[in-house]
């Protein structure tokens, strides 16, 4: 009688095995930004430190817990027209008592209408002096 070959099928796991920073899709850039931001009928201030086309970093003592819903306003420096979003808290670095490095929450945008997704990519070419060929949604590569 044959043996039934009870193997089970090896399917290969992808290379793609990013961790960190490199994980991310989307071209980050460090800026300096003031955003006023709204959550429920509380006005808040704080800086951004970095962007991206799908979203921010707002350093803060106070970050709010993840899928908080905000509404953002920020100004590029230098002028501009205000960019006036909504973004979900997507993670959150609390701060520390002895080491609290840049603690903030990163917040990804939802719902951007064509012409926001234009105004954040035009701001993020800005920041990193991409050329108008390189699409920093897809990065540099």
């Amino acid at each position: 009688m044959p043996s039934k070959d009870r193997r089970k099928l090896v399917v290969p796991v992808g290379s793609d095995r990013r961790t960190g920073r490199e994980r991310r899709e989307h071209q980050r850039v460090l800026v300096s930004m003031e955003v006023d931001y709204r959550c429920d009928n509380t006005f808040l201030f704080a800086y951004i430190t970095d962007l991206s086309v799908m979203g921010i970093f707002i350093q803060t003592i106070n970050p709010h817990p993840p899928g908080t819903l905000l509404n953002l306003h920020f100004r590029p420096p230098g002028g501009g027209p205000q960019i006036d979003v909504e973004g979900r808290v997507i993670w959150v670095n609390p701060p520390r008592k002895h080491d609290s490095i840049n603690p903030g929450m990163g917040i990804q945008f939802v719902d951007l209408t064509p012409a926001q997704r234009q105004q954040i990519k035009v701001l993020v070419r800005t920041f990193a002096y991409l050329s108008d060929d390189e699409d920093p949604v897809r990065g540099n590569s």
